[in-house]
């Protein structure tokens, strides 16, 4: 049962030799020729789509990206003990990173779009999601690089790992002096490189490479120490902000509420809403339509605030402005939703009309014909209109025309008979029929 179980989670299977596979990282480690083109494009590339706001451009540079080469290869020289290639593998990666930050800076700097757009906010607030997806992306492409098929996984890990957006975002950061911006993106790209190279680190001691150089404990000990080091300083900060996000989530669900309780249910319509999130202050500001808070009001809605954890300690501000201004404001904004709701109302009683006056001038031609057919069953086709004519002195006639077809025209007694039963059947005194006459067919 326990070999079943270790046959499961082999990953020796399916190994490359290991010669190729050292050779292919230390390969894709420096960026010089194709390498160094496709980052310069690459960098472009996210930058554009940041700057345009086209998550479909932002994964195209992910896929393009050259810089998982550099961090996988430092996790495998550190599981390996190489510190000739760990030093080779970082020196590349920081000149990729300095080169990052100067292209897409530069870039920004030109460009004459400047706004602030969802693709760059994703990348300003990492939080300990975004190390999960680094770690488990990392665990992905590390196993990945060691198969004789690389096949699929590659990709996917170039894309949730995402290593040239938060870089650019950084870059973004710097041309536009948003500090905050700056801070977060980088700190979201060093969560990332750690986190992809620890994973490597992780596979490599796994499928047991066999070390470059002997190393005692006390220098085993020190790599152990200072990966333990990355990992807390990765952490702590990220658990900080992803408690943070959640703390504001569950805040913004709780003031929907609140003012759903508190106002909405009750028939009180909120024209301005203002919420503020922040570590230090809570406060929740808003103005309604036709209702003046009292002092005892206000302070049951504080104590109502209090009693729910993710409200606690929120400043709550009702604007009610009483100066003759905001009176006659909001008199105005009565009187606007009284006048629509009357146009509304018209407008309804117009519909209910037309449609009164439209049922008086159509029938249901299928359901009369086959009545009339079961009383004259030589008519086989029938039309009934409702028609309103006007003659030289503008007086109006009522006419209901009949239309029917038959083998031979009804006569004498049977057409007044068909003529007092439609009159009967349709409720009018009006009836003229006629016969369909049947067109000469040309020879």
């Amino acid at each position: 049962m326990l070999k079943n179980f270790k046959n499961v989670f082999n990953l020796h299977e399916g190994e490359d030799d290991r010669e190729k596979t050292l050779e292919s990282i230390v390969k894709n480690i420096s960026f010089k020729g194709a390498n160094l083109w496709i980052l310069a494009c690459a960098i472009i590339v996210a930058s554009v789509g940041l700057n345009v706001n086209s998550t479909a451009v932002v994964i195209g540079a992910m896929l393009i990206s050259p810089l998982m080469g550099p961090i996988v290869g430092a996790g495998f020289a550190l599981g390996i003990y190489d510190f000739k290639l760990l030093k080779r593998s970082l020196r590349n990666l920081a000149n990729a990173t300095i080169v990052g930050l100067v292209v897409s800076t530069t870039y920004f700097a030109l460009s004459p779009f400047k706004d602030v757009q969802s693709e760059l906010l994703a990348r300003t607030s990492p939080t300990i999601y975004d190390i999960l997806i680094a770690f488990f992306g990392g665990i992905v492409g590390a196993i990945a690089v060691t198969r004789t098929e690389k096949g699929n996984p590659i990709p996917g890990v170039a894309i949730a790992t995402a290593l040239m957006p938060p870089l650019c975002t950084a870059g973004y950061g710097l041309a536009t002096g948003q500090w905050t911006f700056f801070f977060g993106a980088i700190y979201l790209y060093t969560i990332n490189c750690v986190f992809i190279g620890i994973s490597t680190f992780l596979i490599i001691k796994y499928l047991k490479y066999p070390a470059k150089k002997q190393v005692d404990e006390k220098q085993q000990k020190q790599v152990r120490v200072i990966i333990t080091i990355l990992i807390i300083a990765m952490l702590v900060p990220s658990s900080y902000l992803a408690y943070s996000l959640y703390q504001e989530q569950q805040f913004k669900k709780n003031t929907e509420l609140f003012i759903e309780k508190e106002f909405t249910s009750k028939g009180l319509t909120v024209i301005y809403k203002k919420t503020v999130f922040e570590p230090t202050k809570k406060k929740l500001e808003l103005a309604f339509l036709s209702k003046i808070f009292t002092e005892s009001e206000i302070t049951r809605l504080d104590s109502t605030l209090s009693r729910n954890k993710f409200l606690r300690g929120t400043n709550l501000i009702i604007r009610q402005d009483t100066t003759d201004r905001f009176l006659a404001l909001r008199g105005d904004i009565m009187n606007q939703i009284k006048s629509s709701e009357n146009e509304l109302s018209q407008k309804d009683i117009k519909i209910v009309q037309l449609e009164k006056k439209l049922s008086q001038f159509s029938y249901d031609n299928s359901k009369i014909l086959k009545e009339v057919h079961t009383v004259f069953p030589e008519i086989t086709s029938l039309s009934i209109s409702h028609n309103e004519m006007k003659n030289l002195t503008d007086s109006i006639i009522v006419v209901t025309a009949v239309l029917y077809d038959a083998k031979e025209p009804l006569k004498g007694k049977e057409l007044e008979k068909f003529k007092n039963y439609l009159n009967q059947r349709l409720s009018v005194k009006n009836i003229e029929i006629y016969k369909k006459q049947n067109p000469i067919s040309k020879k």
